[in-house]
């Protein structure tokens, strides 16, 4: 039999208790201020203060004691007020591209969550990054009176266009590659696409095939890098790249000429989205995955599992890609990290049904 709490609060006791916080808050006149909170508390007004801030030197009994007065007077922190004295706002700036591509929105995604807990974000999705409008966003940020800002900027002209912020502007990037000239936190795009390689390679296939995304990306530049890297070091032929545009459709269309080459064996993809339309390609044709064609992907997106077959990819940890932004944003506030720190995110390949080895090799492990 379940226990009962040791002074259970009867809905009668609650509804007096909400009744008596009403009439404290009426009989103010006025909104409660921190002095109300410190009267009601029986502690100063420093206490009330070092507890709304966090601060570690206060009693326990203290701190329940002066968020029972918070509660029961509804009192809310004037940041107008705090932010005049402390001159800390404790809000920042993200800067993104208004995109339904899913690493872009699970980096914003990943700044937030790490952020929600001790600033306030304000987020500017803008249609290009391109020089005018990222300084347009910049300029309404500073007047807002932002602490930094961070850029997701995965686009060429975007780190180009970063160039131009003024130059004591706190500022951090994200998804712009690991070698743009400013503070910026990656994954480590050209180590996933080598794991993706190697682990194609070590199935038995003579090589892999990419499909890139658009050149303009920093992150599929990268991940040709990567690829091309890991070939070079197997000594395995490199064959020549083959760019989409992210979407499915362009993997579908890029599939339905790959599906006419009988060496291609084994495709390394830049995202799960065109890997999604290439399969689909080389099912059509009669190409059986993997038993004939071997596909990875990039990013895991949460329907990669789902897929048919279940697809084999990269995984990007977006949550620490949003903490270590968060990090070294807070860290050029207070005046460390100078420009040009390159922070990079390790991804981790996950293995399921889409790989295998080529036919060759599997007719002849299956043999006596």
């Amino acid at each position: 039999m379940a226990s009962s709490p040791r002074n259970p609060v009867r809905p009668g006791q609650a509804r007096a208790k909400a009744g008596t916080a009403g009439r404290r808050i009426a009989a103010l006149g006025r909104p409660p201020v921190m002095a109300d909170v410190a009267q009601l508390a029986g502690v100063s007004h420093q206490t009330v203060s070092r507890v709304l801030n966090d601060h570690p030197n206060v009693r326990p009994h203290t701190r329940e004691k002066v968020l029972e007065a918070i509660r029961e007077l509804a009192y809310r922190p004037n940041a107008a007020a705090r932010a005049l004295v402390t001159r800390r706002t404790h809000t920042l700036g993200v800067i993104g591209i208004d995109s339904p591509l899913y690493g872009p929105a699970m980096m914003l995604n990943g700044i937030e969550r790490a952020a929600q807990h001790r600033y306030f974000v304000v987020v500017a999705s803008l249609p290009a990054l391109n020089r005018r409008s990222m300084l347009d966003a910049v300029d309404r940020f500073l007047g807002h009176a932002v602490e930094g800002i961070i850029v997701i900027a995965p686009q060429t002209s975007a780190v180009a266009a970063l160039s131009h912020a003024p130059a004591d502007l706190p500022l951090v990037a994200v998804g712009c590659g690991t070698r743009a000239p400013l503070t910026s936190v990656a994954v480590d795009n050209a180590d996933g696409a080598g794991r993706a390689t190697r682990h194609l390679l070590g199935l038995g296939h003579e090589t892999v095939h990419h499909v890139a995304g658009p050149g303009s990306w920093l992150d599929a530049r990268e991940r040709v890098d990567g690829w091309r890297a890991a070939l070079r070091a197997a000594g395995a032929p490199e064959p020549e790249v083959v760019s989409g545009d992210w979407s499915a459709r362009s993997g579908y269309e890029i599939g339905q000429n790959l599906a006419g080459m009988d060496e291609v064996t084994a495709v390394f993809c830049g995202n799960d989205n065109m890997a999604l339309g290439l399969v689909r390609a080389l099912t059509e044709r009669g190409r059986r995955v993997p038993d004939e064609v071997s596909v990875v992907g990039f990013d895991d997106v949460p329907e990669a599992g789902y897929y048919l077959p279940p697809l084999t990819t990269v995984r990007q940890d977006f949550g620490e890609l949003g903490r270590r932004a968060l990090s070294a944003l807070v860290e050029r506030i207070s005046g460390g990290a100078g420009t040009g720190a390159h922070l990079r995110v390790p991804p981790e390949l996950v293995l399921r049904a889409s790989t295998a080895p080529p036919p060759g090799a599997a007719s002849h492990q299956a043999g006596p």
